[in-house]
C-alpha cells in the first residue's frame, strides 16, 4: 500500500487537496499496478515561518 505524503505551504483549499490527491492516486494505480484503495495521500500543511529556501523564510518579505 503506497503512502504518499504531501509537504505544502499553508493556504490551499480543500477542492485544491482533493482534486491533487484524485491526480496523485490515479497515476501511483497507473506506475505501481495497485487498486486506488491501496494509496494513502497525507497532506502536512507547514506554515509560511516555519519553511525555509535558500535560507530564507517564506514568510519574510521578498525583495
Amino acid at each position: 500500500m503506497p503512502m504518499i505524503r504531501v509537504e505544502l505551504l499553508d493556504g490551499r483549499t480543500v477542492e485544491q487537496k482533493r482534486e491533487f490527491a484524485a491526480a496523485v492516486t490515479q497515476e501511483a494505480v497507473r506506475v505501481l499496478r495497485c487498486p486506488a484503495e491501496a494509496v494513502d495521500v497525507v497532506f502536512v500543511d507547514v506554515r509560511h515561518h516555519d519553511w525555509a529556501t535558500g535560507g530564507r523564510l517564506a514568510s519574510d518579505p521578498q525583495d
